[in-house]
């Protein structure tokens, strides 16, 4: 044989060992049966006899790929190594299990992505539940400082006292730290609740002992907070307050009378309601009846906070109906109509604003205390009585006064006219009226001791002679017989004759009342 042709043959056999191990190659670093066809193709191109390719080129082609992908090879499983760190320590503090992924062999491009964005995953889950670890431990240690309690279990410490890089991020953990934070805030809530009690309860005493102000002050340094110490501080004021209260029962026990009344007055309680409770009529001051005193004024102000809402709305149409009154009683009075400045008409548009209003208001509350008495299984009391019933025996009341005044408006007219026609009219003071000119002062001659102006019509005068001169009606000429005349004081209007007779009968002589000569001359001239 040629010594080509064992050359060509032995090139052949070094061809085959190269394909075969780039297979290998290929099959260790995981490249898919798609690629590998790809790669055999080029492969294929390289050795065919048009590119004129030698080979010795080809072998130098193939061992060029090789260091390749072997370069490839290398730079995924340091990749791989890479993320198996990562995600071993996200996992350690995560307290989470590692990903799992073979090591022994290459792994390929879409597997290093998956392990990328797992990773990637966790790393957002550390920085989320790092952040809810830092925000919870800072409440619970301004908690336990609010408290004054000092971290006593090894998660406590853990929590308090080590670094935040070294605690484990678990679910467990995190679930462990919100449920430490409800207890302590539970309990701080309890704290904050009963010194708020207790400084109601201080406040209460203050009021009903009558405490001056400059011996509130001292005290006024507790009335924040809820720490411990305070709480101490409250409880040992609230101690001395309770004593001085039993040194002065009589005081304490007017004082929640007062308050009594008051709660009395905004629950519409009935004289009957306010008389059930005996005590407060007791004038035995002792400890018991203050004990009786102080329940009851608990139980009130619950029933009131119970029923504010419909108290409320009760009062709301108290004021409105009062202020109905206010005008219906302003509208019947003729006296209105002299106002200025408006009032008038503003009290008109407010009277018909009101007449819409109140009716509408009386239904929301009707709806309101009917749900109310269904969800309560008990009747709403106002006074006594059911509410609407209350107002509807307002409306009737109101109907009975106005129908009252009616008819003593209409008796007092028929006695007036009845009158009228027995006795005449009532003298009317006499209007000026056009032609009649009153007379000038300097033409009226007076008297010496009074003139004749005060003279009233129908009234008699004696004269100085003696014997009783009758004023007439109609004018009459003076005793000397002059030509003047003296004027008629009346009206004008002829009396008639029914009135005459009246005014007749009642001019009776007047003793004692006679005038003087002098009075008497002066008249004739």
């Amino acid at each position: 044989m040629r010594r080509s042709e064992v050359l060509a043959e032995e090139s052949i056999v070094c061809l085959q060992k190269a394909l075969i191990h780039l297979r290998e190659i290929w099959e260790l670093i995981g490249i898919p049966e798609e690629q590998r066809l790809q790669r055999t193709e080029v492969v294929k191109k390289h050795i065919k006899e048009e590119k004129e390719t030698t080979v010795l080129q080809l072998e130098k082609d193939l061992r060029t790929q090789v260091e390749l992908l072997r370069k490839q090879k290398k730079e995924r499983k340091q990749e791989l190594n890479l993320l198996q760190e990562q995600d071993q320590e996200l996992c350690e503090i995560l307290c989470m299990p590692t990903y799992d992924v073979d090591s022994t062999s290459v792994p390929t491009l879409e597997e290093l992505n998956l392990f990328r964005q797992h990773v990637a995953t966790l790393r957002e889950t550390k920085e989320s539940r790092h952040e809810q670890f830092v925000s919870i431990k800072k409440q619970i240690i301004l908690c336990m400082e609010e408290l004054e309690h000092t971290p006593d279990t090894s998660f406590e410490k853990d929590i308090v006292c080590e670094d935040e890089s070294a605690f484990c991020l678990s679910l467990e953990n995190i679930a462990t730290l919100q449920k430490l934070l409800q207890q302590l805030e539970i309990k701080k809530s309890k704290n904050e609740a009963e010194c708020e009690g207790l400084r109601a309860q201080i406040q209460e005493l203050w009021d009903r002992l009558q405490i001056p102000e400059e011996e509130r002050e001292p005290v006024a340094a507790i009335m924040t907070g809820s720490k411990a110490k305070v709480r101490n501080a409250l409880q040992l004021e609230v101690d001395r307050l309770e004593e001085l209260k039993m040194q002065n029962i009589k005081q304490v026990i007017e004082t929640i009378r007062v308050e009594l009344a008051q709660f009395w007055d905004q629950c519409f309680y009935s004289k009957e309601q306010r008389q059930a409770f005996a005590p407060y009529y007791s004038e035995d001051y002792t400890e018991n009846l203050l004990h009786l005193h102080d329940a009851e004024i608990i139980r009130l102000r619950n029933y009131y906070e119970v029923h504010k809402e419909l108290f409320e709305g009760v009062q709301k149409w108290e004021e409105s109906w009062k202020l109905f009154l206010e005008f219906e009683r302003k509208a019947s009075d003729p006296s209105r109509f002299t106002n200025r400045g408006g009032n008038l008409l503003k009290e008109e548009k407010e009277r018909a604003k009101l007449q819409k209003t109140l009716p509408k208001l009386e239904e929301e509350l009707k709806a309101r205390i009917e749900k109310w008495e269904q969800e309560q299984s008990m009747a709403f009391m106002v006074n006594g009585q059911k509410f609407m019933e209350y107002v509807t025996e307002q409306w009737e009341l109101h109907r009975l006064e106005k129908e009252k005044a009616k008819q003593e408006r209409q008796l007092k007219n028929k006695r007036q006219t009845e009158a009228e026609m027995l006795y005449g009219s009532a003298p009317r003071t006499p209007s000026k009226r056009p032609g009649l000119t009153p007379n000038k002062p300097g033409k009226v001659r007076k008297m010496n001791t009074t003139t004749m102006s005060s003279a009233t019509p129908n009234s008699s005068i004696r004269p100085a002679f003696g014997g009783t001169m009758y004023r007439s009606p109609v004018s009459r000429l003076p005793p000397s017989g002059s030509k003047s005349v003296i004027t008629s004081m009346c009206s004008g209007k002829k009396t008639p004759r029914a009135a005459r007779l009246r005014a007749n009968k009642e001019n009776m002589e007047l003793n004692g009342s006679m005038l003087s000569a002098r009075t008497f001359k002066g008249f004739q001239s």
